[in-house]
């Protein structure tokens, strides 16, 4: 990420947990899908620093890697749709396969994180999703 940052010059703020990974590591560790914490869990490493961000800026358009046939709800949404909040969101690679997708990374010589690991969606029950 810092990379690509830097390659492309993007001006990036950073919102991140308020509490520290050591700590909650120490606290709870991350919690299979079916454990009560893990609510709690997703709630602060992926819900209140996005609030937070969102908040912040107030956009009004949302960029986002939704894809069609990645979950139930993101098969009945398109590449516009609203947040709760009422944000436009756009998604465009919304009909891209993993190949096409792979093949538009190559094309503009962009990096692909095959290592990418969201601990928010461990063992996740297809059908389910929180966007």
């Amino acid at each position: 990420a810092e990379e690509l940052i830097s390659r492309l010059g993007l001006n990036i703020k950073l919102y991140v947990p308020k509490q520290t990974v050591a700590h909650r590591d120490v606290v709870m560790g991350i919690p299979q899908i079916d454990d009560p914490r893990h609510a709690e869990f997703t709630e602060q490493v992926k819900l209140e620093p996005f609030r937070r961000a969102m908040a912040a800026h107030q956009p009004d358009v949302w960029f986002t890697n939704l894809r069609k046939g990645q979950t139930a709800l993101r098969d009945s949404l398109d590449i516009l749709s609203l947040s709760k909040d009422g944000v436009l969101k756009v998604s465009p690679f919304y009909y891209y396969s993993d190949e096409q997708l792979d093949t538009y990374l190559e094309e503009h010589k962009l990096p692909n994180e095959h290592k990418y690991f969201d601990p928010t969606k461990v063992l996740e029950i297809i059908g389910t999703d929180s966007e």
